[in-house]
Parts: C-alpha cells; structure tokens; sequence
C-alpha cells in the first residue's frame, strides 16, 4: 500500500484545511461542524441523514450541481442547492449545498478494499505520466478507465463518468485523498469530493 502523504506531496497536493470560519447563514446557525478539507466544509443538517456542505471550490459546486453532472450509486445525492452564500478569503464565492451524509470509509470494509484499489492505481499511473505535470492525474484517471481494473462494473461506469466531467470541466482529479472517497450507511463507496482545480 502507498503512502498517501508521499503521494499527495509528489502531486503538490500536501493536506491544507479550509481556514475561514462557518459563513453566516440562518440555514447554519448553531450547526455542528462534521469535518473540513481544503475547499469545503460540512455540518451536520440535524436529522442523521443529511449534511449542509459549504463549498469554495468552483469544481465542487460544478460537481454538485450541473446539469450534465455525474450520478449514479457512486456519486452524493444532492438534496437541494441553496446558492451563493458568501466570499472565501480565497476569493472563490461560498456555495451551500445540502445532500446526503456520507461516512468515512472502514477499514476491512469491501468500500475500503476497491477505494484502497483506486487509489493505489491511481498513484501509479500518476507516477507512470510524471512527465506531463499537472496533467498527469487527468491522463492517470483516464488510462484507468481503459484496463481490467477488477472493479465491480457499477464502481468502473462511475470512473468513466467521472474521468469524462474531469475532462469536460478542465478540473483535476483528486482520489488520493481517501476522505474524497467515502460510503453510505449501506457501505456503497461513493465519490465524495473527487475534484480540485488547480
């Protein structure tokens, strides 16, 4: 197994948290923070069964929200979209997003062992097209959706789906991270937050 710190370093993805405090929005207030990552953060919405995800990252709210959108088991499902809600002192807007509350992955876990899967080919392919920079996970992702990864076909329809909105959007891949894969109650792996722009 790979060390994800390393790897995360030799993609110039070393673990940075969100540093701006909750925004100021009656849908928040009061709410529990659940977790933070380097665009986003998330509260829980109080029922157990949804959260209020606050996004910076113009690739995150493309992910949540477009149209043309990947869905499906492997993707979050989006409850509703409360729009524009403030400034990050990145400068990107904040957008608030309610959807599904999703669960770290655990270990010993069938989630765990084909994220544990992903991942490990994912960082050999980064390694395999080095060469080509910051593009080397979009190109990474892409081979993956090429060869026998010996996934069950739903997890390899959703690489597919989101290897074709990496490239439609321009945004960069980001499954290293294995916060960015998470899973339901159920223990479906999902995609949680598997784009950054660069």
């Amino acid at each position: 197994m790979i060390d994800l710190a390393v790897a995360r370093a030799a993609l110039g993805r070393a673990p940075i948290v969100l540093p701006d405090p909750v925004p100021d929005h009656p849908l928040l207030a009061g709410k529990a923070e659940l977790g933070r990552g380097e665009y986003s953060m998330v509260l829980d919405q109080g029922d157990g069964m949804r959260v209020y995800k606050v996004v910076s990252s113009p690739a995150d709210y493309f992910l949540y929200t477009a149209e043309d959108r990947p869905t499906g088991p492997h993707f979050p499902h989006v409850i509703a979209d409360h729009g524009r809600i403030g400034r990050a002192r990145s400068g990107y807007p904040f957008y608030l997003v309610e959807m599904e509350r999703l669960f770290p992955l655990s270990p010993g876990h069938g989630a765990a062992a084909i994220a544990e899967r992903l991942i490990d080919q994912y960082w050999q392919g980064c390694q395999q097209w080095s060469q080509l920079g910051v593009n080397m996970g979009r190109i990474a992702l892409y081979h993956m959706t090429l060869g026998p990864l010996d996934l069950p076909s739903s997890v390899a329809q959703a690489l597919k789906a989101l290897s074709d909105f990496v490239e439609a959007y321009q945004v960069q891949p980001d499954i290293l991270n294995s916060n960015n894969l998470m899973m339901r109650r159920d223990g479906t792996l999902v995609f949680s937050d598997p784009v950054f722009i660069a």
